[in-house]
């Protein structure tokens, strides 16, 4: 009697729940693609994983040691810096393979673009110079001499500048983009890290990794040359101590004490504060862009090398590097959140296109952890592990639309019962990814748990040093 009433009122509760308001589900074009570019130092390859289902979609092969890798904002390609064999590899992005390689010189780590993605810097470390690269030409236009071992370069948000932190003689180059000469060489502290520049391109804050210390440079424009002979009929000599008509030179402002082994700084989009990772003090220190001062130092947890913040500023994700963790942080709140334990040595770090997920490079043990970010409960699990190659480094995002497809569709080449088909195939695709979208929104623990037996089950690997200290 028992067991008949049991089965209608099993079927009553099934019903119920089949009958639950789903959330809203993103409804993909086919041309749309979504893929992440893992960067695998000691297998010589880019894992390519599909972020609509978080597969891994191909490994391509590039040079030796590839470390930096970038997306254009502005064509569907990709670049991989190869440490070891010193040049740049080109990825279509919508084929997922190598079109093209560009040599460089020794010892290049990272690469950055200018805004309108037609030209690449790369900071060569082992030849103490910068290579201009034309990515329409696919060619270097010059390399530029910098300070000693030059490891990073960054681009002003303006695009005028380039910015290079030579860590062998202890100086910042700041490089005109449009002259391609180093406008001046700014004395800063002991072993410049990361760079990260304002919005406005006005100030550049700079770790010290050496020292402690984060250097602050004002940005200013070319000085005004004295001029020879007469000024013009009707025209004025620029008359040194006229204030705000006077052009600043590039110049140090301040020295800024934070914690020990400062290996990256990230700012707040609107500029606001910058967070430094201090590695050997396990702590975060904030900075105030606007007065150049340190205004709190949290803990978050062992060894944080590389963070990451929220497109609405509300929210820092900070990689424990010692600790296999992610620290969560509530930036107005000023206090941690939560902890997120992920793969061994985490280090670099991306979003996905709507922040929902965010990617964890885990250097140790040889996996990109997927952390799922429900702001609407304030949660944050552990949804899965993605395995990648060997030593991963770096990870870069691309989000676009197939060109060939959008060709077609513009052009109309299919007929009406070629696209129905072309419909019917890829609907099941789609119909896959909204299901995984769904079990994921409705069973994150379960998924969380899944993910750390899988982890517990990964084969111990050596640690590698955080990319931002390698060179």
């Amino acid at each position: 009697m028992f067991r008949k009433a049991t089965l209608p009122l099993c079927c009553s509760l099934l019903l119920l729940l089949s009958s639950c308001t789903q959330p809203q589900l993103p409804d993909y074009p086919p041309a749309y693609r979504e893929y992440a570019y893992v960067t695998n130092g000691k297998s010589n390859d880019v894992t390519v994983i599909n972020l609509l289902n978080f597969k891994t979609a191909r490994t391509i092969s590039v040079g030796n040691g590839p470390t930096g890798v970038m997306a254009n904002p502005k064509k569907n390609e990709v670049y991989v810096v190869n440490t070891d064999s010193n040049n740049l590899s080109i990825i279509d992005a919508e084929q997922n393979s190598v079109v093209a390689t560009i040599g460089l010189h020794r010892m290049p780590f990272f690469v950055d673009l200018t805004p309108d993605g037609r030209r690449a810097v790369v900071a060569n470390s082992g030849s103490a110079n910068l290579s201009i690269i034309d990515l329409d030409k696919r060619a270097v236009i010059t390399n530029i001499a910098v300070g000693a071992r030059p490891g990073l370069a960054r681009v002003s948000p303006d695009g005028k500048l380039a910015l290079v932190s030579n860590r062998g003689d202890n100086t910042l180059s700041v490089v005109d983009l449009a002259r391609l000469a180093v406008r001046s060489t700014v004395a800063i502290c002991k072993s410049p890290e990361e760079i990260a520049v304002l919005p406005d391109s006005s100030k550049a804050f700079i770790t010290c990794s050496g020292s402690n210390q984060v250097a602050v440079v004002a940005l200013g424009a070319e000085p005004v040359a004295e001029a020879q002979g007469p000024p013009a009929k009707g025209a004025q000599r620029p008359v040194a101590g006229r204030g705000e008509n006077r052009p600043v030179a590039d110049r140090l402002l301040a020295l800024l004490d934070v914690g020990k082994t400062p290996l990256h700084i990230v700012l707040r989009p609107e500029g606001w504060n910058g967070f430094v990772s201090n590695f050997d003090s396990d702590s975060i220190s904030t900075v105030t862009t606007a007065t150049n001062e340190v205004s709190n130092t949290h803990v978050v947890g062992p060894g944080p090398v590389r963070s990451i913040v929220s497109a609405d500023s509300s929210l820092l994700y900070v990689s424990n590097f010692k600790g296999d963790s992610v620290a969560v942080y509530n930036v107005e709140a000023e206090k941690p959140v939560t902890s997120v334990r992920v793969g061994r040595g985490p280090d670099a770090m991306a979003f996905t296109p709507d922040q929902h997920y965010l990617l964890v490079v885990d250097s140790g043990s040889g996996d990109v952890a997927v952390i799922r970010n429900d702001l609407s409960i304030n949660a944050h699990i552990l949804f899965t592990m993605v395995p990648v190659g060997l030593g991963p480094r770096q990870i870069a995002v691309k989000a676009f639309m197939l060109r060939t497809l959008l060709r077609t569709a513009a052009r109309g080449v299919a007929d009406e019962q070629d696209q129905s088909r072309a419909r019917a195939s890829l609907s099941p695709l789609n119909r896959r990814t909204n299901y995984r979208r769904r079990f994921l929104y409705r069973a994150m623990p379960m998924a969380a748990s899944i993910s750390s037996l899988a982890r517990a089950a990964i084969s111990p690997r050596v640690l590698i040093p955080p990319a931002t200290m390698i060179g």
